[in-house]
């Protein structure tokens, strides 16, 4: 079904991996908001990203007895940016909420990202002004991580903030369109641009459970954050070649001058300090443009962004051939970017 002529105001979506600790409250909390800031006009999408508890059985449970929920069980892990994305896919509302299900970000929030949506606003977006329950650690690299990134993009992607936020339809429809695999959906969102409007709030600690990111997993985010927004690490590159290059070049110069003098040229220390430091530089370059390359490689393949196994609404099993855009990632986009197919 296409959401574009949907009745309804809003589609809040949340992906979901081994959250069986805390899904029932969030569902909780997000239908108690839902019926009385939308007035009974919306939907909430949980995506089940290929958990390994209870979440499903319990997404499907809370389904046959609620009607506003709809339930999407990915096929495996895809990670949370590719949930994120079958979850917006999915959505049918004027207007999309994303949020996590940990109960960090208070889903009672939506009244007020609805009020400033309603003065003009495409994105209206979490920024955290108090992170609880969170270790100085964490903090810290979060912190140098988004000073870094405001350094390195090519986009202004704003400081302390995650996936919370309220965006309209045609934003939605527009970041399904993006074709790329190694998704920063908070990037995305910021490079389509139009008004985007911050609301500062006080972040909780988890209701419950551990979070499900762990530090290599924020890097992996980082390192997909740097290289999808900017082409900077890859001028670094050249520019570290360039002055070592300078500098082989002044060390072979000072090596022919000190044969011409008949002075002792070598030495263990002074061969095993250029060879590091030129090694180092290479590999180090090496590994940016590989990161580089990767990703080419792996959207080159065109392989589904992700696979649905069952989604279930309105307390029933909808057959897949009846909603073919949740079949993949891919056939949205393919329908989103050429007008002319079905």
């Amino acid at each position: 079904m296409s959401s574009i002529d949907s009745p309804l105001r809003v589609s809040i979506v949340a992906p979901c991996y081994n959250e069986e600790d805390v899904i029932e409250e969030f569902a909780r909390r997000a239908l108690a908001t839902g019926r009385v800031v939308a007035a009974g006009s919306f939907e909430l999408v949980l995506v089940d990203d290929g958990s390994r508890d209870a979440t499903w059985s319990k997404i499907e449970h809370m389904s046959r007895e609620n009607p506003e929920i709809v339930g999407v069980r990915l096929m495996r892990n895809h990670g949370h940016e590719l949930a994120s994305t079958a979850g917006i896919a999915s959505s049918r509302g004027a207007r999309v909420l994303l949020i996590d299900a940990d109960l960090q970000d208070p889903p009672e929030l939506l009244g007020d990202m609805m009020a400033i949506m309603d003065r003009g606003a495409d994105v209206v977006y979490g920024q955290r002004g108090a992170r609880k329950g969170e270790s100085w650690m964490k903090l810290t690299t979060s912190a140098i991580f988004y000073r870094l990134l405001r350094w390195l993009a090519s986009v202004d992607i704003p400081s302390d903030t995650g996936d919370f936020r309220l965006m309209t339809r045609r934003v939605a429809e527009l970041l399904l369109s993006m074709p790329e695999r190694d998704r920063f959906l908070r990037g995305m969102i910021s490079w389509i641009g139009g008004r985007q409007v911050p609301i500062i709030y006080e972040r909780d600690q988890r209701h419950a459970g551990t979070t499900k990111y762990s530090y290599s997993k924020l890097l992996r985010l980082a390192l997909d954050a740097i290289t999808g927004f900017s082409a900077r690490p890859l001028r670094i590159a050249s520019w570290a070649g360039v002055v070592t290059a300078f500098i082989a070049l002044c060390l072979l110069g000072y090596t022919f001058y000190s044969f011409e003098a008949g002075w002792a040229v070598t030495g263990w220390s002074s061969t095993m300090v250029a060879i590091t430091v030129f090694s180092a530089v290479q590999l180090i370059t090496l590994g940016i443009l590989g990161e580089y390359i990767g990703r080419l490689v792996q959207q080159s393949k065109g392989r589904p962004l992700y696979m649905v196994d069952r989604v279930v609404r309105d307390g029933e099993e909808v057959p897949l051939v009846d909603c073919p855009e949740m079949r993949s990632g891919n056939e949205h986009q393919f329908r989103s970017r050429d007008p002319f197919l079905p």
